[in-house]
């Protein structure tokens, strides 16, 4: 009921029905954007390949390096005279400067995968740069130039890092080709993974080092079939700088 000033009393409140689902400001919280919903929007900054119009692909290569499994993909990368694009891990960049060097010198890219292998939404925003230019600064000493190439570990990033990458004249490369070597699979899994999926333009995520424990022998032993496969189909093998005509 109204009192005489025209207010609603408690009483005539407690005949209104309530909302099922409960209040608004219970349940109309901000939701974060899919990564499907940041890469449609940010086309221009957030990449899972070029354009398909190159009859090139990428082969890229995410953890590295280790003292293990680095410098066996290497070994075959050298062997088929191919240059690939390597995003490292800013401590184990730390732990092995030498396998870094080797990688400049024999003409591969490197991009930045964040310092700690953190994923990188659940961090604060300024421990998220840190992850970001601390990596800078090391990839900087070996290689003479700040890379404009982030792929930011699981591939999982926010809105707010998006714009921030973005403002620092950096491009967030994912992929559209997943070889799904962390599993631990074959030769002929990992092999048939990519070569089942790719096309003109694809960027092909490999990874040169893993966790603990975990087994890549099948995608160092698959480089040299897949690479002959493609090329035996026209393909290019390029960097990712190559593909998408940008700056390392």
């Amino acid at each position: 009921m109204l009192n005489r000033t025209g207010i609603s009393t408690p009483k005539a409140q407690s005949l209104t029905p309530k909302l099922a689902g409960g209040p608004e400001r219970q349940l109309r919280k901000p939701s974060p954007m899919s990564l499907a919903d940041l890469r449609s929007k940010y086309r221009s900054t957030f990449l899972l390949s070029g354009p398909a119009s190159k009859r090139e692909v990428a082969l890229t290569f995410d953890d590295a390096p280790d003292a293990n499994f680095t410098p066996k993909v290497l070994d075959a990368l050298k062997k088929e005279g191919v240059k690939a694009t390597f995003f490292v891990v800013g401590n184990r960049v730390e732990a092995h400067p030498d396998i870094v060097r080797r990688m400049v010198q024999e003409g591969h890219v490197i991009g930045n995968h964040s310092y700690s292998h953190a994923n990188l939404p659940k961090l604060s925003n300024s421990a998220f740069r840190e992850e970001i230019t601390k990596t800078d600064s090391l990839i900087r000493t070996y290689t003479g130039y700040t890379p404009h190439l982030v792929r930011p570990p699981y591939g999982n990033i926010d809105e707010d890092q998006i714009r921030w990458l973005s403002s620092q004249h950096k491009k967030i490369v994912n992929w559209n080709v997943d070889s799904l070597d962390w599993k631990g699979l074959s030769t002929e899994q990992v092999a048939t993974n990519v070569l089942a999926h790719v096309h003109p333009g694809s960027i092909v995520l490999q990874h040169a080092a893993g966790g603990a424990g975990e087994d890549l022998s099948g995608t160092v032993n698959a480089l040299p079939e897949m690479i002959k496969k493609l090329r035996e189909d026209g393909v290019k093998l390029v960097t990712v700088p190559e593909l998408l005509d940008i700056s390392p």
